[in-house]
């Protein structure tokens, strides 16, 4: 059936049309409430998905934060990208997607009970995932860095930092035949990255300690590839030093908080191949999506075990707060519907 705006709609007789929907409204520097918002219609080209779940993204660490940049509130659902559920609606012009359908999202106010994406950035979830969260964005996000990275079977590559993303990484160029070896600030998510094949594991506790660790395990050479997944200054320059000559470093982490400074001498004598694995383009982003769904319905890659923490959406401020704590044993936190 259809409602009033031409909109598809799944049919539920038993039960009347939902208009209004709860929605996180975050009204300052750590503050939020459950707003109630009207159900959005979606327009042509677009699907509305009734959410399953939404991931908590560490790029919402700085907007939570409160920085002079920030202007509150934010729109209903707003900093939430990483949603997942099912289409109940349709707008003029969709085709390929239809009511009833699960997919991943990348959409951008999502901390609510409904949200609008376009078509084309949707992927359609097999049944094979039926009942299991896909926080899409942040695993297409890995499938994309993955391919900048270039890794080749025979390899050594270091990871500076296993979080979600980190970890994902790990696991995709240890199944790609690259001897990984991850340096991390804690020792859970080492564990982490030893589960996901990590050859070497060190801790990132001294920086002359981790590159003299990482000289001793090559025989002085580094590493052919170099991946710095933290988003601060002090890994991004540790990084550069692992990274051998003509190597490449993979700038993966999300550096938002203000500039940066290079060690330039240090990249110009190596010869370094600096590589800014962020996209921006929607259609590179669907198909990192696109890939994250196979790889996952395949059985290549697993990441369930990375989801270490479940907020319903009334607790999101204590899934904010574990994502910038990272208390013991937190790798990802969902928020759930």
């Amino acid at each position: 059936m259809r409602n009033e705006s031409g909109a598809a709609t799944l049919e539920r007789p038993e039960t009347p049309l939902q208009t209004t929907m709860r929605a996180a409204v975050v009204t300052g520097p750590g503050r939020l409430e459950i707003a109630r918002a009207p159900v959005p219609e979606p327009g042509p080209g677009q699907v509305r998905v009734r959410l399953e779940g939404c991931g908590v993204c560490a790029s919402n660490l700085t907007p939570w934060e409160g920085p002079e940049w920030m202007q509150f509130p934010t729109e209903p659902g707003g900093l939430g990208h990483e949603g997942w559920g099912v289409v109940d609606a349709v707008g003029e012009g969709v085709t390929g997607l239809q009511v009833g359908d699960r997919v991943a999202a990348l959409s951008f106010k999502s901390y609510a009970e409904f949200d609008l994406a376009d078509a084309e950035a949707c992927v359609r979830l097999p049944d094979s995932l039926a009942g299991t969260p896909f926080p899409g964005e942040p695993l297409g996000c890995a499938m994309n860095i993955f391919r900048r990275c270039d890794i080749q079977a025979g390899q050594t590559v270091a990871i500076v930092g296993i979080g979600f993303l980190g970890a994902i990484l790990t696991r995709l160029a240890t199944e790609a035949g690259a001897q990984v070896i991850a340096v991390s600030r804690r020792a859970y998510s080492l564990e982490v990255a030893r589960a996901f094949g990590a050859a070497e594991v060190i801790p990132m506790h001294d920086h002359y300690g981790v590159i003299s660790r990482v000289s001793e395990l090559t025989g002085g050479a580094f590493c052919d590839r170099v991946v710095e997944a933290v988003g601060k200054q002090w890994p991004l320059d540790l990084a550069a030093e692992l990274t051998r000559e003509r190597g490449k470093l993979i700038i993966a982490g999300y550096h938002q908080d203000g500039p940066r400074q290079v060690n330039m001498q240090l990249w110009n004598w190596r010869g370094l191949d600096v590589i800014n694995a962020h996209e921006r383009d929607p259609k590179v982003y669907a198909q990192g999506l696109r890939e994250a769904v196979e790889a996952v319905a395949s059985g290549r890659l697993d990441p369930v075990p990375l989801y270490t923490h479940r907020y319903p959406l009334e607790r999101l401020d204590e899934a904010l707060d574990a994502t910038r704590d990272r208390p013991d044993g937190f790798l990802k936190a969902l928020v759930t519907l």
